[in-house]
């Protein structure tokens, strides 16, 4: 006898099919998954979503009507409207997405029927997917797993809506398939062949990034100062440098114009490579050490002065910079190495050089200028630099995150009169005086300090860490680092920011939600530590486990394992797993381990009714049979028309999972007395054979 189901009550008064707890556990899905995107949607979208999935609610709870076609389409011309409008003809990646997020909505709309479920489930798979492309860290991962499993429980309240303890059997069931695929699912993530592809497109974004940009204004690095996300983490294969020398170069900015420093070179655009993230393999030797940078955009790497490349995903161009083939716009993980000893200096400038370093607007800040023909009057280049390095220190000036507005003349402003600035205020008065002085000068912007990391295994630079100083050219001695910061404010230098304005409390002062603010809380440091230690080994180990990390291992391995062999073992997994799971399900079929226990029940009823003469009809209700076997043999009456009613009650009434549970056990007990009942009649039949056989000779 096939299985006996039902369709809701509910379902049935909607007349569609859609049972509400199926439609809600989809919405709370939805819900889930728009948590990624929320820091990039448009706030419009984000309120559109949620009032189409609340109105396709309200429907279901007959509240309201859904609308109709023309009504839909116009919903949909309008949202689309606005769509087009506010994109401004900008198509990136982020605005895909945003309009695949607003399909999405407008889709609840069209959700009537189970066909309709299963398309937004498809639908909702696949947005799970897209949001990997912006968040990659692992409690978002962790998000879109759940949101993934509220869709499994949905599509099983679909399909099943109410069976006795349905929502507590479908989690099992979730769990236990997970259980069942978790090992042929690690085995083919560590094994799978991880091969580069062969061309990619970058993932441009019309999203701002924090962080440094190819030019500084007074107040740039002063508003990144209020930031603590992170830049990147740093994990040394020897003992980490001291803080005072963490200077982490990124770019030279060496031409002024207009009060705003900027690079003369630009940097020439390029079409799109493959795709190289995993640039740190192996162990580190005492001397490297393995950077793990957010994205950026941008193609400058970050790295200690005297750093040379390591891994082929950066390169080393001049002025001792690094640069990665393409923009980073994911995380991207390289490895550099410090070098033992000095490297011998150029030279000498070349003409072009010393012009490019000695560029000055032709007008402007008429005193810093004076100040620097005076120190050039009484010293050489040596002996201006240290002049001008001990009037930072001796004079009343001010490192603050709260710096005065500059007038026109912002260097005379800030030389002479406010004498209160942030870091790039100081080099980029350093530097116009010493090229005033003739001493060609550059800005070097970066990263200065890092935190470290549980244990001290890393280094963590956030955005609050961003710095700018100077580079000055000296005579045998080629570019010297020079940092007024480091005279105004030494605790910066040798401490950090936090120390750094610690009186004026400016430390992240908008940033209320930021663990880093509240550094005096034993407790909050700890949990953001650990749950920073976590993500750090997430993207090390599982995002950017990739073709050069995954040979890494191999190598390791006994054999020497290539691409071949790994393609012959991922190969046998798979085969392994699927004769595995065909033997599980053939020995299930074999025992009935597939069907549940009123199944089996049922169909050991079934062979009784059959051994007895009365075999079951195709389409033929439980009473029925009921009735059939009673007629054949009547001790047998009362407990079958029992037995089939409690199938009936069980099948065609609300139940509670406790209730269904003593129902199997009454039916087990009921089978047993039929079968007693039958063995005593077969009993009785045997003992009246022989008179009834004397009877009929006699007859």
């Amino acid at each position: 006898m096939s299985f006996w189901n039902r369709r809701t009550a509910e379902a049935e008064q909607q007349g569609d099919g859609l049972p509400s707890r199926a439609l809600l556990w989809l919405i709370l899905s939805f819900s889930l998954l728009l948590l990624p995107q929320l820091d990039r949607l448009p706030p419009w979208l984000i309120a559109a979503c949620i009032a189409l999935a609340g109105w396709r609610w309200l429907a279901q709870q007959g509240r309201v009507r859904l609308p109709g076609r023309w009504l839909r389409t116009s919903i949909m011309l309008l949202l689309v409207a606005v769509y087009l409008v506010r994109v401004q003809g900008s198509f990136t990646v982020d605005t895909a997405a945003s309009f695949f997020v607003l399909a999405v909505g407008l889709k609840w709309l069209e959700t009537r029927t189970p066909r309709d479920f299963y398309v937004l489930f498809y639908i909702l798979v696949y947005l799970a997917a897209v949001n990997f492309l912006f968040h990659q860290e692992i409690h978002w991962a962790l998000i879109n797993i759940g949101s993934i499993a509220l869709l499994l429980v949905g599509l099983q309240v679909l399909n099943a809506p109410e069976l006795p303890g349905g929502l507590k059997a479908g989690w099992s069931r979730l769990g236990v398939m997970l259980l069942k695929v978790l090992p042929v699912v690690v085995l083919l993530f560590v094994f799978f062949p991880r091969m580069a592809p062969l061309w990619s497109v970058p993932l441009v974004s019309g999203q701002a990034r924090t962080g440094i940009s190819d030019t500084m204004r007074p107040g740039d690095i002063s508003n990144l100062a209020q930031s603590s996300e992170r830049a990147f983490r740093v994990t040394f294969g020897g003992s980490m440098p001291e803080y005072r020398d963490r200077y982490w170069r990124g770019l030279i900015l060496d031409n002024l114009d207009d009060g705003t420093w900027r690079q003369s070179r630009y940097e020439p655009r390029r079409r799109p490579g493959r795709v190289s993230v995993d640039g740190g393999v192996g162990q580190l030797a005492p001397l490297e050490y393995d950077v793990l940078m957010e994205p950026t955009d941008q193609r400058w790497a970050f790295a200690l002065q005297g750093s040379v490349a390591v891994s082929d995903n950066v390169i080393k161009e001049s002025d001792d910079l690094f640069r990665f083939r393409r923009p980073a716009d994911s995380p991207v993980r390289y490895r550099l190495a410090r070098e033992n000893a000095e490297r011998p200096s150029e030279e000498s400038l070349t003409p072009g050089e010393a012009r490019r370093f000695l560029q000055l607007p032709s007008t402007g800040n008429p005193r810093a200028r004076a100040l620097a023909n005076e120190l050039r009057q009484s010293s050489n280049d040596i002996g201006v630099i240290r002049t001008l390095l001990t009037r930072f220190r001796e004079q009343p000036y001010y490192y603050t995150l709260r710096p005065p507005q500059m007038p026109e003349d912002g260097i005379d402003s800030l030389l002479f009169d406010e004498k209160r600035g942030f870091c790039a205020h100081y080099a980029g008065a350093t530097a116009f005086v010493l090229r005033s002085a003739g001493i060609p000068a550059r800005v070097v912007v970066g990263y200065q300090g890092g935190e470290s990391g549980v244990g001290n295994e890393y280094l963590i630079v956030r955005q609050y860490d961003a710095h700018a100083w100077v580079e000055a050219w000296v005579e045998g001695q080629g570019w010297v680092r020079i940092d007024p910061t480091a005279a105004i404010a030494p605790n910066r230098i040798e401490s950090g920011l936090r120390e750094a304005v610690a009186e004026e409390g400016s430390f992240l002062e908008n940033d209320w939600t930021s663990a880093q603010r509240y550094g005096d809380v034993a407790v909050i440091q700890w949990a953001s530590l650990q749950l920073d230690r976590i993500n750090y080994q997430w993207q090390r180990w599982v995002v950017g486990y990739q073709g050069q990390s995954q040979m890494d291992l191999m190598s390791r391995l006994p054999g020497g394992f290539g691409m071949r062999e790994l393609g012959y073992l991922t190969a046998g997994i798979v085969g392994a797993g699927l004769l595995v799971a065909g033997l599980i399900s053939a020995l299930q079929l074999r025992h009935g381990g597939q069907r549940d226990g009123y199944q089996r029940v049922l169909e050991a009823w079934h062979q009784l009714c059959g051994r007895v003469g009365v075999p079951v009809r195709n389409g033929e209700t439980p009473a029925v049979l009921a009735s059939r076997l009673a007629v054949a043999e009547p001790a047998l009456a009362d407990s079958a028309r029992l037995f089939a009613r409690m199938v009936n009650s069980h099948y065609y009434s609300d139940q509670s999972a406790r209730g269904a549970t003593d129902d199997l056990q009454r039916l087990r007990r009921l089978l047993a007395t039929m079968k007693r009942q039958l063995r005593r009649t077969d009993k009785k039949t045997t003992r009246n054979a022989p008179a009834q056989a004397s009877l009929r000779k006699t007859l």
